[in-house]
């Protein structure tokens, strides 16, 4: 089951590696294709075994093609439109998110039919990647920039983007955006159990309010970049990642469910502006040639290793406060506030405000 788990994470790993790809041999969009063939495969097979150990290897070749495709899809848009535009259509990724949330209901509820639990995701996952693979072809051209360039060993594993690390900003927000899955994946990876832990009745459904406000949230990202900068963005983000686990702590020391659902709303303001943010600033730091290769490595460094780091980290934070009848959530989501704030601090002490990013006006 943790591998089965983990295998997300381990298929942000070959992020880089797809966006070179992308970025010295084949069009975007054409590898875009070639990995949602692999995942609709994968997929299907998935759902056509009982076997675990062969279910496991279906996942994770799933997850090393759909994980890249999180990157790729980001890189060929912010190709073809402004990367402050980005959230515009990054937002139709939360619509999705939910419109999967609402099918299950249809089915549990409605259809009076089995979904969670049965291999029907699997199908209906496969199914839909097919229909990504058609659209695929509507898709804009966006050719390989670094074609014919010199090839070394590093472009192997994708790693061109290290040598952007020399900027004292970029290695920053790089460490910063690894740290920061830490006590994010407290949320991301383990909220589910706390919520079943004080007998939530609808725990997707109540998950998926987050997932709402992220909607919103994300269509803010522009007017905030706007306004008042990248910097300051990112910030915002740090700082409602810090209100959620105070929300968390606050609600269980008084007493007072209600308080947990500000947790959950921000959800949405912390994903949009760091993370978004984050990818939009990785775009603007970037030579045109390693742009696919530079968002698949903040994948690898968030939603690969980050997460894997911070899913095992949280797991022994919540085994140390397991007690008789259950787990001390409280102690758990007080920790979480404190290194949400530290991180925070540090962020905006040694994350400078930049003039120029590639000789544009920082914005």
């Amino acid at each position: 089951k943790a591998l089965i788990l983990s295998s997300m994470a381990i298929g942000c790993m070959l992020s880089p590696m797809i966006g070179m790809l992308a970025d010295r041999f084949w069009p975007a969009q054409k590898v875009l294709t070639g990995l949602n063939i692999i995942n609709a495969v994968m997929l299907l097979w998935a759902g056509n075994t009982s076997n675990p150990d062969i279910l496991f290897i279906c996942l994770l070749f799933a997850m090393l093609a759909y994980m890249p495709s999180w990157s790729l899809t980001s890189s060929i848009a912010m190709a073809h439109l402004p990367s402050e535009d980005f959230p515009k259509i990054r937002v139709f990724g939360s619509i999705g998110w939910v419109a999967s949330g609402i099918f299950s209901v249809i089915f549990t509820h409605f259809l009076k039919l089995d979904f969670d639990g049965t291999n029907l995701p699997f199908y209906c996952g496969s199914a839909v990647s097919l229909v990504a693979v058609i659209s695929n072809f509507t898709l804009p051209d966006t050719p390989s920039l670094a074609k014919g360039a010199k090839f070394t060993i590093t472009d192997v594993f994708g790693l061109e983007t290290v040598k952007l690390m020399k900027d004292r900003n970029f290695s920053l927000f790089i460490i910063m955006s690894f740290l920061s899955m830490i006590p994010f994946a407290m949320y991301y990876s383990y909220f589910s159990e706390f919520l079943l832990y004080i007998d939530t009745k609808y725990i997707t459904v109540t998950i998926n309010w987050g997932v709402l406000a992220e909607m919103g949230f994300i269509l803010l990202v522009p007017l905030a970049i706007k306004k008042y900068g990248l910097r300051a963005t990112m910030i915002m983000g740090l700082i409602a990642l810090t209100i959620r686990y105070l929300a968390f702590y606050a609600g269980g020391v008084i007493d007072q469910p209600w308080i947990y659902y500000i947790g959950i709303l921000v959800h949405g303001l912390i994903f949009g502006f760091f993370y978004v943010g984050g990818q939009i600033y990785i775009d603007k730091k970037s030579p045109a040639e390693l742009k696919s290769q530079a968002q698949g490595f903040i994948f690898l460094v968030t939603f690969g290793a980050g997460l894997l780091t911070g899913n095992f980290i949280c797991a022994r934070l919540i085994d140390l406060n397991k007690t008789a009848t259950g787990y001390n959530w409280n102690t758990i989501w007080g920790v979480t506030t404190i290194a949400s704030i530290i991180l925070l601090l540090a962020f905006v002490v040694l994350f400078e405000k930049e003039k120029e990013i590639n000789g544009k006006p920082y914005i």
